[in-house]
């Protein structure tokens, strides 16, 4: 049974899960039914990412036992349940998915400060703090590059977000957000910066909100 489907398969529906699935005869494993969720990737390919196992042998072969209510012994049945499939395969999947612009929650890097100048990277040290108290991963940009090629660099590694500061938002206290496309804004309260991205991260959005 394959649950999310294969291409030109005729799909029936579980009355009570509401899901749709297709019944593969003869492709169960040899000790007992299994459920296979596949996943299309990027360019339209179906690949097996997860599967749960009803398990009859392993039990048996280990002689597993549990006492049930009216204190009868009964044999368990063994679910098996690989979430991810091949780690690699998974990975590789939501990487072409995402085409490497992940979801801020799903970003190792979620937002970088960048400091138009030496002058402003205490200010910048202090919004990475303020975000870091909040589990965010932020990271502060510190090279000697002009600030061209610092937004640059970060566009090219798909961050979510570059937040920008000066002497205008060190002495508002405030934070300039780029996004990765390019879009802009100013005068964001610090922490109201901090306080969306950790909301944007908590509720898993598929898109940028900042």
């Amino acid at each position: 049974m394959i649950c999310g489907g294969l291409p030109r398969r005729r799909f029936l529906r579980h009355s009570n899960a509401g899901i749709d699935y297709v019944v593969e005869a003869g492709d169960g494993a040899f000790y007992g039914p299994k459920i296979d969720i596949d996943v299309r990737d990027a360019i339209g390919r179906y690949w097996q990412l997860c599967t749960i196992q009803v398990d009859f042998q392993l039990p048996e072969r280990f002689g597993l036992e549990y006492v049930d209510a009216r204190g009868e012994r009964m044999r368990p049945v063994m679910i098996h349940r690989a979430l991810y499939g091949a780690i690699e395969r998974f990975m590789g999947v939501l990487v072409e998915h995402f085409a490497g612009a992940f979801p801020t929650w799903l970003s190792p890097v979620q937002a970088v400060v960048i400091p138009i100048a030496d002058r402003h990277l205490e200010y910048a040290d202090e919004v990475a703090a303020a975000s870091a108290a909040r589990s965010l991963r932020v990271e502060v940009d510190r090279s000697d590059n002009t600030m061209g090629a610092k937004i640059r660099h970060q566009q090219l590694q798909k961050v979510p977000y570059m937040v920008v500061v000066g002497d205008t938002e060190v002495e508002s206290k405030t934070v300039s957000i780029r996004r990765r496309s390019g879009e802009a804004s100013h005068g964001t309260p610090l922490d109201d910066f901090v306080n969306g991205l950790a909301e944007e991260v908590a509720e898993r959005r598929l898109e940028l909100s900042l």
